[in-house]
């Protein structure tokens, strides 16, 4: 087995820089190694392109966040809050909730939740002149009660030197405070009765704004269990099949790269066209590098981490780590399955030197051979071996002699 190992990595690193088994001079590799990297990044872009065709959870679900941070609240006026964030969007952006909403479908793949379009546009009947007129009262009181409390604070900081002052006899030109003591207590009573005024007209108006039909209307669907526990479930399932979703468009985007450029390989060093065979044994090992990582990430967020997160979940518990003992198992198994799958159906050696010997060609590297030659010109490898029952030579690695149609030994190098 490490034979093996040891001989492809071999063949890896010749086929990288070598055309016709001449090595590649430095300027040339270095020219072919930029180029590697230019693809490479634009096959990342790419990449990232295509993994984004799809609705996000989040762009399916605009209003899952914003509706389960109002539900899991425990303030006394979160109803007031969620409508306050309702109103001036019309002022601030080119689009109202409900078509921003939908500006996600463009140029993508998927449909908006309908109950998220609903919620926008309640949303939306919300930011009305009216309500927004009322709101911008609301705010100015309130900023009239934090100078008025701003006030009240530089007022109780300067009473107490102020006291001292008056205690001394001191004359009231020669203090270093602005108010006397009688008119500080006089003005804090003053802005206190002011504030309590202010506070109550901003209740006032909040429950007008609270009770207006639009605001009940958008106020009773933010209630509505039912509704939100749909658009949930559609969130968390979107979420857990998203990272497929992404390893299928990232796949569908680098199988077509990976095919061509096998076929240009292979085509590339039947012809003997060595240059071509070179770049083109580049490309396939660079569109094969991002899928391999994609896998790889897949299998950390995907449905088969789910799978065993949940496993390990109900079994064990808070013993989540045990996850990372079941990958570092599990893994080297699934790989071993697939190199054995691979060796047995699709590189299978027999297959591979039937197919060579049939159109003339090299048994090891595939270069093409001539009729009378016995060594292949381009690696030395030889074709034949002596057959165990009539001692004429036949091909290598093929399941029977040419010569007497006996079984033979194909484990042969």
């Amino acid at each position: 087995m490490f034979t093996n190992i040891r001989r492809w990595v071999s063949q890896f690193f010749n086929r990288s820089r070598t055309i016709n088994n001449e090595p590649l001079n430095k300027v040339s590799l270095i020219g072919i190694i930029l180029i590697d990297i230019f693809i490479l990044i634009n096959v990342f872009a790419g990449l990232n392109d295509i993994s984004q065709w799809h609705l996000s959870p989040s762009q399916t679900y605009p209003c899952y966040a914003e509706w389960g941070n109002y539900r899991a609240q425990t303030t006394k006026n979160k109803d007031y809050e969620i409508l306050r964030l309702s109103l001036f969007n019309q002022v601030n952006n080119r689009f109202s909730f409900q078509e921003t909403y939908q500006r996600a479908e463009v140029g993508h793949l998927g449909k908006v939740s309908e109950v998220c379009l609903n919620y926008a546009n309640l949303k939306d009947k919300i930011d009305t002149p009216e309500n927004q007129r009322s709101q911008k009262t609301i705010e100015e009181k309130q900023a009239k009660i934090s100078r008025l409390e701003q006030s009240n604070s530089n007022i109780r900081k300067q009473y107490d030197s102020t006291l001292l002052e008056k205690i001394a006899k001191q004359p009231r030109e020669q203090s270093i405070n602005a108010i006397a003591v009688e008119k500080a207590k006089q003005t804090l009573d003053q802005n206190n009765r002011e504030i309590s005024t202010l506070q109550a007209e901003i209740s006032t108006l909040q429950n007008q704004l609270l009770s207006k039909p639009e605001s009940t209307q958008f106020l009773a669907l933010l209630k509505d269990g039912k509704q939100f526990s749909e658009v949930e479930a559609g969130y968390q399932k979107a979420e857990f099949w998203y990272p497929t979703i992404q390893l299928f468009f990232q796949a569908l985007f680098l199988l077509p790269l990976i095919l061509i450029a096998l076929f240009v390989n292979n085509l590339a060093q039947r012809r003997g066209y060595g240059l071509i065979a070179l770049m083109s044994w580049h490309l396939l090992v660079i569109f094969l590098i991002p899928l391999i990582l994609k896998i790889f990430e897949f299998l950390q967020v995907g449905v088969l981490f789910q799978f065993l997160f949940d496993i390990v979940s109900v079994v064990f518990g808070g013993l989540l780590f045990l996850v990372s003992y079941l990958y570092i198992f599990l893994i080297p198994l699934l790989g071993f399955g697939l190199i054995k799958f691979f060796q047995k159906f699709v590189f299978n050696p027999k297959v591979q030197a039937a197919n060579r010997v049939q159109s003339l060609h090299c048994i090891r590297c595939a270069k093409k051979l001539r009729q009378q030659d016995s060594h292949c010109p381009h690696c030395g490898y030889y074709q034949y071996v002596e057959c165990q029952n009539c001692h004429d030579l036949t091909y290598k690695k093929l399941p029977y002699c040419k010569q007497c149609g006996v079984t033979q030994r194909v484990n042969n190098m």
